[in-house]
């Protein structure tokens, strides 16, 4: 008993150790990148302002955009916890609406919203960042699914319903990029999700009047 304690507790030990360097790499480079500019930071800089080798880097990292995008990754989790934390008898449209906005308004501190800057101005980070909206997208659909035990009859639906939304997200970050300086992030977020389910309402109404 005492023997299978002491691999436990080695075994927090070494994870705590690899997610402790892991967030030094992460903030090392985010420093970098925002002071230095993002090609102008070379991994050598990284690694020695982090105080790892250049091996140890690639233990976590296969590339410096993998860095950047350490972020989205967290995003998303964050997303599926704030799906799964929504009342169960609560439809899957404002559970949506919520965990979105919630999440947003989580990410749009100063950092965050230095870090969008930094992929937008930045032409190899911006090409890339496109892909997190697939990733998002299925994250977003295996959340919504799991709220329905998993039904499959509500796949394609919930499959919908996440395409819909991370495509309003995707527009949404896109005329934040315009937004005035005094803009309200939750504001924000809520003027895109009214203009979408008002639009939607519409489309559908068009759609019964072709019947």
């Amino acid at each position: 008993m005492a023997e299978n304690k002491r691999t436990e507790t080695t075994e927090g030990r070494r994870e705590r150790k690899r997610r402790q360097t892991r967030e030094r790499i992460e903030n090392a480079a985010m420093t970098l990148f925002l002071q230095r500019g993002f090609e102008a930071t070379t991994i050598e800089d990284i690694t020695e302002a982090a105080d790892v080798s250049k091996r140890s880097f690639f233990d976590y990292f296969p590339s410096k955009e993998e860095v950047v995008f350490a972020w989205q990754d967290a995003f998303a989790d964050r997303l599926m916890a704030a799906i799964a934390a929504r009342p169960a008898d609560e439809s899957s449209v404002t559970a949506v609406e919520a965990a979105i906005t919630a999440t947003v308004i989580a990410a749009v501190d100063e950092p965050g919203l230095a870090l969008g800057d930094l992929i937008h101005r930045t032409p190899a980070l911006k090409a890339r960042d496109q892909l997190k909206y697939a990733k998002l997208e299925q994250k977003l659909a295996e959340a919504l699914l799991l709220r329905k035990g998993d039904d499959p009859l509500e796949r394609p639906r919930m499959r919908v319903l996440a395409a819909i939304v991370i495509g309003a997200l995707r527009v949404g970050a896109e005329l934040w990029q315009q937004r005035p300086p005094s803009a309200s992030p939750q504001d924000f977020a809520r003027e895109i999700f009214a203009d979408l389910w008002k639009m939607l309402a519409e489309f559908g109404d068009e759609a019964k009047t072709r019947r």
